[in-house]
């Protein structure tokens, strides 16, 4: 059973995608409403998937002064998977150790890997809306045979990044993170494998390509994420060409 990490931070203002105020129509209570959306199916997917779910959080210290509230990450995280899976009991929560994001992602599968013995272990954000249980087993089926598997995303970044061997994550994760991970691998004598191309969303750009996916799979009757489907309909998102330049847009419709 793959131990699926999921770092994740409190759907607060400023913490879930930053960078999507100032590069799109949303706001900042907007752009954590979505973040917690995604979160949400992500936490879904996993747990309908033959995984093993760890939500690796910061701990309050770790946050920005701006962002700290009266409630404890752990907690506010608890409650949110709890209602979304209706019971947290089978899913483990532990603190995130490390200044970056490739150490904390290091970190995490290092010592599940060599300290608890765990035969493979993911690291997954709450940027992927389209990480599905499918998608999660298939990646398991191939960590079977191969040290990494890598799923790539747009500008060179991962929504998927599963081992069986640690590798040297020093950076890993800076994009273009899926060649800096096949790399490594492949450095540390490993095998890399790949799962299918997904879109993960960090700012506005990143919209131009969920959006219309999200809406062409349910105009196609297919299977959407639910809590990032429904944000997208009740905000109405969607995008636009530019009358005047051509260029793709993402508006309020």
């Amino acid at each position: 059973m793959t131990v699926i990490a999921v770092l994740a931070d409190p759907p607060r203002e400023g913490l879930g995608y930053p960078s999507l105020p100032g590069t799109s129509p949303l706001s900042a209570a907007e752009a954590s409403e979505l973040y917690e959306a995604v979160l949400r199916d992500l936490v879904r997917a996993v747990d309908r998937s033959g995984g093993s779910l760890l939500v690796n959080h910061p701990t309050e210290e770790q946050l920005p002064a701006d962002a700290r509230t009266e409630t404890p990450p752990e907690a506010e995280l608890r409650a949110l998977v709890a209602d979304t899976l209706g019971d947290a009991s089978d899913v483990r929560f532990e603190p995130q150790v490390g200044s970056t994001f490739s150490a904390r992602a290091g970190n995490t599968a290092t010592h599940l890997l060599r300290e608890e013995g765990a035969g493979s272990v993911a690291i997954v954000t709450p940027t992927t809306p389209f990480l599905s249980r499918s998608v999660i087993d298939a990646a398991a089926m191939k960590l079977r045979t191969a040290t990494t598997i890598l799923g790539p995303s747009t500008a060179g970044r991962c929504h998927y990044a599963g081992f069986t061997e640690p590798i040297d994550f020093a950076d890993a994760f800076t994009p273009p993170s899926v060649q800096t991970l096949a790399e490594r691998t492949r450095d540390a004598g490993g095998e890399v494998e790949f799962v299918r191309s997904l879109p993960t969303i960090e700012t506005g750009r990143d919209l131009l390509d969920v959006v219309p996916l999200l809406r062409a799979r349910f105009a196609a009757e297919r299977v959407v994420p639910e809590h990032t489907a429904t944000f997208v309909h009740e905000h109405g998102l969607a995008v636009h060409e530019d009358d005047g330049t051509g260029e793709l847009t993402i508006v309020r419709g």
